[in-house]
């Protein structure tokens, strides 16, 4: 059932990041797959209506439609409150850990990881999940890469980073995407293209 739909999800560019079993129901979690989702999105109706939330309402639309499909339900971290514990699926499924700059990282997407929505199966299904954060063995250059040392592990200094973005940005944070996500090796390995950093850098300052 997972490959199904995998197979499905990969024709508009999303992919299974992972899954947690309860209860006998079964939450996929999807991401996005590149190289590639970007380019599609958009092309999109959502992302060139000028209406608000273009990324969240392709999300729905598109997950809503694979729901049907595969008679699940579908869920989204904007839905609430209360919100579906997004975070916390994503660490049960063990393939997304917190990484030591505070963010989740995931074993394919590294510090690039997002959710756009998960289905919630009937059954158990497992999959091959990693039991170590691939950080365990990483030299960590996330924790030195962000320029006004906004990031740790358990804060995020929202006022500093965005006071970097508005200004000199240094980094270039602003059109390539966080110096922090972007110095994981796994993140340079994705194929995230800068364009969807940026888009959703000037969602963060409200643009």
């Amino acid at each position: 059932m997972i490959e199904q739909i995998r197979a499905a999800a990969r024709l508009d560019f999303l992919d299974v990041f992972g899954s947690v079993v309860k209860d006998g129901e079964t939450v996929l979690l999807l991401g996005p797959h590149e190289p590639g989702f970007w380019p599609h999105v958009t092309i999109s109706v959502e992302l060139n209506d000028g209406a608000p939330n273009p990324l969240d309402r392709w999300s729905k639309r598109v997950i809503g439609k694979l729901a049907k499909s595969f008679a699940a339900d579908a869920l989204f971290p904007s839905d609430g409150p209360p919100y579906p514990p997004f975070i916390s699926w994503a660490l049960a499924s063990q393939q997304a850990w917190l990484a030591p700059v505070g963010m989740l990282v995931h074993d394919r997407a590294g510090l690039m990881t997002s959710y756009r929505g998960a289905l919630r199966i009937k059954g158990q299904y497992t999959r091959t999940s990693l039991e170590l954060s691939p950080c365990v063995p990483c030299a960590k250059p996330c924790k030195t890469a962000c320029p006004v040392d906004a990031l740790s592990e358990t804060s995020y200094y929202v006022e500093a980073c965005k006071t970097h973005i508005l200004g000199p940005d240094s980094k270039n944070c602003r059109t390539m995407g966080c110096a922090a996500r972007r110095a994981c090796p796994i993140s340079q390995t994705y194929g995230r293209l800068p364009e969807q950093s940026a888009f959703h850098m000037r969602a963060f300052l409200g643009e």
